[in-house]
């Protein structure tokens, strides 16, 4: 069998921060030419720091990377584009007031400043070559997700990169976008680009990978061969022990209407339609599930719901178990959360709502509980014995409980924050992007403490990003489109390219 060269190779790569945290411990790893690499960790298993070390945001304390068979040296972005590697980031670094074109040639040097029309024909040859769509007039903000990350792709490829670094690239794209993106990486693939691909859905890493490499604790495990391998193994081999990937859907038990919402038109600040008529209903002992592209009302559903946001018109009303109502409409978040309705809300900025960075695990569990006594002294030991516990169950990488929230990383502050509310003890349970950005392990953590929360009885609205999850997990699918309700689908029958097309508006309605 010929001997492969690699196209980049690191070699015993040590990454430290501080003198406690060790990110990445002696790993050497090679990427191939003509290949899709998926690598594969739990959070805060060095995969991103790794990465990052090779688009030259970070440099190693130990080890060096070699390109062709030839040691280089990658002390920033710059550098790293000058051999070839390009990297797309989870959080678009695009100027929305400038076009697509703009954006692409926008800071380099002048032999890459062509004028506009020679770019865009330059630009529109890449496009023809890998089966992107891309219109270089386009402004940044008239665009789609999917569309801007195709242009972030199209930059770095416009600068040379033969080795591409795509972090979570299907996070908040529909399947139908997410095809389409596979399709266009497997041709890239096939003119011998390199491709290394970040993810946390399995489903993706078998149906796009020729290769997967197993990080765990800041250490190289192993790879495997796409194709030989399964996702039992490769789930096992990145946990370190066996780990079930079933996700119960019990029947619903003694199930009672819990929320009704009629009519619900909200307008954000800018007096834009968020919500447009929105009705449905929301049982006890169900999982609700909200399916919908970025921007479609989600957010502000949950927090019409929760008091949160001003509503312009339609009732919510809270069904008592004795079958008396509330209107939670003119209820302030405190009388609202009262009634045992909680919110547990994971946007992109995770300290942005909900916790407080400069206060540590046991305080920002107070911050839930500091209303529950008359007596005038704060008590400590109870938010302490909750923090140890949402640590415990969820295995919450901190030191202590009395570790800043803002010195973990994002998917510990994540299970903080989605065990918190879960330890609230609630009768109706808003959760939001829950298991964003978790790895599979802790996904099926909080996929059980949902469905936990649902044996209790407590009504589960649900919103989440991964359709292969919400046909597995939910009892009813509530499609959401531009703000109006596309159709509710049965869970059970659902599929999620019929979830696809009605989240784009192909489907325009579905039988409840």
């Amino acid at each position: 069998m010929e001997e492969r060269t690699p196209a980049l190779s690191m070699r015993n790569i040590t990454k430290r921060f501080g003198s406690k945290v060790i990110a990445n411990s002696d790993v050497s790893l090679d990427i191939y030419p003509g290949e899709i690499l998926a690598l594969l960790g739990e959070n805060g298993s060095g995969k991103t720091t790794l990465m990052n070390i090779l688009a030259g945001i970070y440099y190693p304390d130990e080890g060096e990377i070699l390109i062709g068979g030839k040691p280089v040296t990658i002390a920033s972005p710059k550098e790293a584009f000058n051999h070839g590697i390009g990297m797309i980031h989870q959080h678009f670094k695009l100027v929305d007031v400038l076009t697509a074109n703009e954006n692409i040639v926008l800071g380099m040097d002048k032999e890459g400043m062509l004028d506009l029309k020679t770019s865009a024909a330059r630009i529109k040859k890449i496009c023809d070559a890998y089966g992107f769509e891309v219109d270089p007039d386009e402004k940044i903000y008239d665009m789609s997700v999917s569309e801007k990350q195709t242009v972030e792709i199209v930059k770095v490829l416009y600068r040379g990169a033969e080795i591409l670094i795509l972090d979570e690239p299907t996070a908040v794209l529909t399947p139908q976008e997410s095809d389409k993106l596979f399709a266009v990486l497997r041709n890239m693939r096939n003119d011998g680009k390199s491709i290394i691909l970040i993810t946390h859905k399995m489903n993706e890493v078998l149906s796009v990978s020729d290769r997967v490499a197993i990080l765990r604790a800041g250490k190289y495990i192993c790879d495997r061969v796409t194709s030989e391998t399964n996702a039992q193994e490769l789930t096992d081999l990145m946990v370190g022990h066996k780990v079930s990937l079933n996700i119960d859907r019990p029947e619903p038990v003694n199930s009672k209407e819990r929320i009704r919402v009629k009519g619900l038109t909200v307008r954000n600040i800018d007096g834009v339609l968020k919500l447009n008529k929105v009705s449905f209903s929301a049982y006890s002992g169900e999982i609700l599930g909200i399916a919908g592209i970025a921007g479609s009302g989600q957010k502000e559903l949950l927090e019409g719901i929760a008091g949160l946001q001003p509503v312009e018109a339609g009732s919510i009303t809270y069904v008592n178990d004795d079958g008396t109502t509330e209107d939670l409409i003119g209820k302030d978040p405190l009388e609202i959360a009262a009634l045992g309705v909680s919110l547990s809300f994971v946007p992109e900025d995770r300290l942005g709502m909900g916790l407080v960075e400069n206060m540590d695990l046991a305080d920002n569990m107070m911050l839930r509980s500091y209303r529950v006594g008359k007596s005038v002294f704060t008590n400590r030991k109870d938010p302490e014995n909750l923090a140890k516990q949402v640590i415990k169950e969820l295995e919450v990488n901190t030191p202590g409980v009395h570790t800043m929230v803002r010195k973990l990383s994002g998917g510990n502050v994540q299970k903080v924050l989605v065990g918190r509310e879960i330890a609230s003890a609630p009768t109706v349970l808003l959760t939001a992007y829950a298991v964003r950005g978790l790895d599979i392990n802790s996904s099926y953590t909080i996929y059980d403490l949902i469905n936990q929360q649902k044996k209790r009885g407590v009504a589960v609205i649900y919103v989440g990003e991964d359709l292969d999850v919400l046909v597995e997990l939910c009892d009813r699918i509530l499609v959401l489109c531009d703000g109006h309700v596309s159709g509710i689908l049965d869970g059970r029958t659902a599929d999620k390219q019929t979830i696809g097309m009605m989240m784009t508006h192909i489907k325009e309605a579905a039988d409840e």
